[in-house]
């Protein structure tokens, strides 16, 4: 459905972006992560048309975007944006909906029929002649969705939807645009900077960093292989090893981190420089006196002193050195049981399999 071949956008001296490649499929949901100020916003409006690219090709079903003002208008109504920020007018909410449909000079009683079925869509039925500007701040962005989806556009484009809301009303809108995507079958390109979200939410991810379209794929490609350290540390791998492969036997290689050896899967040959990625809940926490008891599946199993312990949502963040530093997530109940403590001497178990091995250049 989109196609953005060396899109760059320059703003003054700056450039915003530089040679975005990318393609959306039709159907899918695809989500834009990346740090505040790397792009995602400029990208979503160059998509929507408000913003034209300093060079680079966009085209939108096949058909190139570069075109006059009323071709680019018919375009521009086949999508639908929802901002951070939802901006409503001190109508009613049921105004407030109909509002684009006016513009398209739909009749009355479609414009009726259509704003009920929006209202029903985001569950403001009942809030249908109440002022927009009365409402919360979870229910002002279902009326943007509202608002948005009246007009049933084939691509909906959203940016940081709920990076102001509340987790409950936070919820429900992620909750509305699976809804939007299962029963309308509408494409949907999500800016964000919420990983979890785009997890959540994505058929596949796009990582921007610094203008570049960094790293496009899976949620496995992205938070589990990511393309480079920097990508790593961003969607939340703290355990970042560089080591030599000393030895390699049909793809099971032997590591040499710090004279640590550690087995990991990869078809990379002896004497090629790596960097190890390890997410923290790959990571399992024994104690050397019960490390020996069961059998063990596990390949790597390092001796380490806890460094450092923090609380992390419902877990417990602890970091070991095992002569490099590794960071792993336990439960609270698991860090009861071990009475695990700084100073405590740990066995970190790692299976070879949850390691992603990057070759580093020479």
């Amino acid at each position: 459905m989109i196609h953005l071949a060396g899109i760059t956008k320059t703003f003054g001296k700056t450039e915003v972006l530089k040679g975005i490649d990318l393609e959306i499929k039709d159907g899918e949901v695809f989500t834009l992560i990346g740090p505040s100020g790397s792009g995602k916003t400029t990208i979503l409006r160059i998509i929507d048309l408000l913003e034209k690219p300093t060079s680079g090709r966009y085209f939108f079903d096949g058909a190139d975007t570069q075109v006059p003002g009323a071709d680019e208008l018919a375009i521009r109504r086949r999508m639908a944006m929802v901002f951070q920020k939802p901006a409503v007018m001190n109508t009613t909410v049921e105004e407030n909906v109909a509002f684009g449909l006016k513009f398209r000079n739909v009749n009355s009683a479609r414009i009726t029929e259509k704003v009920a079925s929006a209202l029903d869509l985001v569950g403001l039925s009942h809030l249908s002649g109440r002022r927009a500007v009365t409402l919360s701040g979870g229910e002002m962005q279902r009326v943007a969705i509202a608002r948005a989806m009246v007009t049933e556009p084939e691509l909906l484009l959203m940016d940081e939807p709920t990076a102001n809301l509340d987790p409950v009303s936070s919820e429900m809108i992620e909750l509305l645009i699976k809804r939007i995507n299962t029963e309308h079958k509408t494409t949907i390109i999500l800016a964000t900077h919420d990983m979890a979200q785009g997890q959540r939410l994505a058929d596949r991810i796009g990582v921007m960093m610094d203008g570049c379209l960094v790293q496009q794929g899976t949620i496995q490609d992205i938070f589990f292989r990511p393309n480079g350290q920097k990508i790593a540390r961003f969607v939340g791998i703290d355990s970042i090893m560089t080591g030599i492969v000393t030895k390699n036997t049909n793809g099971h290689a032997f590591i040499d981190v710090n004279g640590v050896c550690i087995e990991a899967i990869t078809p990379l040959r002896p004497r090629s420089r790596v960097e190890l990625y390890l997410r923290p809940e790959e990571i399992t926490i024994s104690l050397p006196a019960l490390s020996g008891q069961g059998v063990k599946s596990t390949r790597n199993r390092l001796s380490g002193t806890i460094t450092k312990i923090l609380p992390n949502g419902p877990f417990i963040r602890v970091t070991i050195d095992c002569g490099f530093p590794l960071v792993a997530l336990v439960t609270r109940l698991s860090s009861e049981d071990l009475h695990l403590a700084v100073g405590t001497p740990v066995i970190a178990e790692i299976k070879a399999t949850a390691i992603h091995v990057h070759a580093v250049p020479s």
